[in-house]
């Protein structure tokens, strides 16, 4: 018996050593439904170009808790993403979400992506060209 509690006591520590080294996944992003997660201050926009000179459409999502399309306008009228434009965003519903004016610059062989409302910079991003669009990852400007 003496034996058999040698071996149960350390099986025991590894076990409490391994749960708690364990990640915690209540405030998983997949479980969008849950009022305990935690949202991530992390967002991803892919831009295409439309037909319509100076228009790219947008694919956004954040946090993985929100996303759905949009729609960027008034930007230069030759092809290429930098440029300033004016972008709607919208709900997979359709419902409105955000506007703001959106400026991409280029820096060497990426971008430097700032969203403005009344002139404020309110998010950042980088972003890098890939086959048929401007992916750009973001954040919201907190501090």
């Amino acid at each position: 018996m003496r034996k058999n509690l040698h071996l149960i006591l350390p099986i025991k520590l590894l076990l409490v050593l391994a749960f708690i080294s364990l990640p915690n996944f209540s405030y998983s992003q997949s479980n969008a439904d849950s009022d305990t997660k935690k949202l991530l201050n992390i967002g991803f926009v892919l831009y295409t170009q439309s037909n319509t000179p100076g228009t790219l459409f947008a694919r956004w999502n954040y946090g993985n808790a929100y996303s759905g399309p949009g729609i960027a306008t008034g930007g230069p009228k030759e092809n290429g993403y930098v440029g300033n434009y004016h972008v709607r965003y919208f709900y997979e519903n359709g419902d409105f979400s955000d506007e703001y004016d959106l400026v991409i610059e280029k820096k060497g062989d990426f971008y430097d992506v700032s969203w403005l409302i009344k002139g404020e910079v309110a998010a950042k991003g980088v972003g890098m060209e890939v086959d048929n669009g401007l992916a750009v990852g973001w954040r919201r400007v907190t501090d």
